[in-house]
C-alpha cells in the first residue's frame, strides 16, 4: 500500500472502493436471508449493513428496522425469536408466545423454512457473482488463447518432462483443456503435485508426467503470490488470441462457470494449506481486501466489479462452512435436527456458538496479522 498518500487520497483510493465492494456484497447476502424469510412468513425485526452503533436507519410498516451501522465489516438480519445478530435462538422468549405468534418466529418456523432462509444468503452471493460475470461477458466478451506452447522455460517442470514448442495441450489428468487459461487454472493450484499432461504432437498424443514447481510471482501491482508453475508460455501468434462474444444466455452460463472455477480454486487452495503445499500467509483480511479494491479501482469500474464477484463467491463459500455462527453451522444443526427428529438442545447450541465465535475471531485475527505483516514486509 502506498503510504505516502494524503488523507484524502487514502480515503478515495482505498477506503471508498473497499466500502463500495463490501457494502454491495453484504447487502446482497443479507437481502437473500430477508427475502427468503419474508417469503416463509418469518417476521424480521432488523436489517443491518454493518455492526455496532446505528448511524442511519428507518423503520418500515412491517416493523423492520433498516439501518447502516458503524463497523462496515459485515451485516445481519435479525428475525423474530433471535437472541442476537448471530441468529442464536431465544428459546425463553419463544416459549412464552402463543402458537400463532411462535409460527412467525425463526425458531418456531418449520425446519425447511429455516433451512431455506439460511441458505438464501450464500446463494444470493453466488447469484450476484454470476450476474456480474454475465454482464461483463455480454459487454466485453472474453479473451481466450489456444493451449499451444510457444516457449518452454529452461529447467522448468515442462522442460524436464519433454514438452516442446508447438505442442498442443489437450488434457491434464484426463480433464480436457480448450484454452490456455484452462491450463493455467488447473496447474496453479497443484504445486508439488504430480500431474499428467496430454499433448498432441505431429498427430500423435503423448502423456507426459510433471510436477508443477511452487513459485512466488508478482502481479502488476507488486503483490506476491505462490502458484504452481510448469514453465510454458504462449503468445498472440501461436495461441491465436481472440475475443469471444456471448449472447445473454451464453453469458449467464459462462458467469456460472467462472463462479464455479472460483469455488473449486478456493477448495483446492484450502486443501493445499492442509497438506502444506501452500503457505497460510496468503489468507487476507480487511486490509488486504481494501488494498485490492483500491488497486482494481485504478483499472476502472469493470475491474472493481469483477473483484466484487470474486469476493462474493468467496464470502458465500465461507458462510457455508459448518461452523456455528456461520450459515453453514446453522444448516449443520438443521441436518442433525432432521435426523434426530428434534432440535439440538439449548445448552449444546450455546456451547457450539461460543466455539464457533472463537474460531471466527481467531481466523479474523490471523488474517489481519497476515495483512499487517504484508504491509510491514
Amino acid at each position: 500500500m502506498d503510504m505516502v498518500l494524503g488523507a484524502g487520497g487514502f480515503l478515495t483510493g482505498y477506503i471508498l472502493p473497499f466500502l463500495v465492494v463490501l457494502t454491495l456484497i453484504v447487502f446482497v447476502h443479507e437481502m437473500g436471508h430477508y427475502l427468503a424469510g419474508r417469503w416463509c412468513g418469518i417476521g424480521v425485526t432488523a436489517f443491518s449493513v454493518g455492526f455496532g452503533p446505528e448511524l442511519l436507519g428507518l423503520t418500515d410498516r412491517h416493523g423492520t428496522r433498516w439501518k447502516l451501522s458503524a463497523i462496515p465489516l459485515g451485516g445481519y438480519v435479525k428475525f423474530l425469536g433471535d437472541e442476537d445478530a448471530s441468529s442464536k435462538p431465544d428459546f425463553d422468549a419463544v416459549a412464552g408466545l402463543s402458537p400463532e405468534e411462535r409460527a412467525r418466529t425463526f425458531p418456531g418456523a418449520a425446519l425447511w423454512k429455516r433451512a431455506v432462509t439460511v441458505a438464501a444468503g450464500p446463494i444470493a452471493n453466488f447469484i450476484l457473482a454470476i450476474a456480474i460475470f454475465a454482464v461483463m461477458f455480454s459487454i466485453y466478451g472474453r479473451q481466450i488463447a489456444d493451449p499451444i506452447v510457444a516457449e518452454v522455460r529452461p529447467e522448468s517442470a515442462a522442460a524436464e518432462a519433454g514438452v516442446l514448442p508447438g505442442d498442443l495441450l489437450v488434457a491434464i489428468d484426463g480433464v480436457a483443456v480448450t484454452t490456455f487459461d484452462d491450463v493455467r487454472r488447473y496447474v496453479s493450484v497443484r504445486p508439488e503435485l504430480p500431474i499428467v499432461v496430454t499433448v498432441e504432437r505431429g498427430g500423435e498424443r503423448l502423456d507426459l508426467t510433471m510436477v508443477p514447481k511452487r513459485t512466488e510471482i508478482e502481479d502488476q501491482f507488486g503483490n506476491k503470490v505462490e502458484l504452481g508453475i510448469i514453465g510454458i508460455v504462449t503468445n498472440e501468434q501461436t495461441g491465436n488470441f481472440r475475443i469471444v462474444e456471448y449472447g445473454p444466455l451464453e453469458a449467464v452460463g459462462q458467469g456460472a462457470l467462472q463462479s464455479w472455477h472460483i469455488v473449486t480454486g478456493t477448495v483446492d487452495y484450502l486443501s493445499n494449506l492442509v497438506t502444506g503445499r501452500m503457505k497460510a500467509d496468503q489468507l487476507g483480511g480487511p486490509i488486504r481486501v481494501a488494498q485490492a479494491s483500491g488497486q482494481m479501482a485504478t483499472l476502472g469500474v469493470a475491474a472493481l466489479l469483477q473483484l466484487a464477484a470474486v469476493l462474493s463467491v468467496s464470502i458465500g463459500l465461507l458462510n457455508l462452512m459448518p461452523v456455528p455462527v456461520l450459515d453453514g453451522g446453522h444448516l449443520m444443526f438443521y441436518a442433525v435436527e432432521a435426523i434426530r427428529g428434534r432440535p439440538v438442545g439449548p445448552t449444546a447450541q450455546e456451547i457450539a456458538f461460543r466455539i464457533g465465535m472463537a474460531l471466527v475471531l481467531m481466523l479474523m485475527v490471523f488474517a489481519t496479522w497476515n495483512d499487517i505483516s504484508m504491509l510491514l514486509g
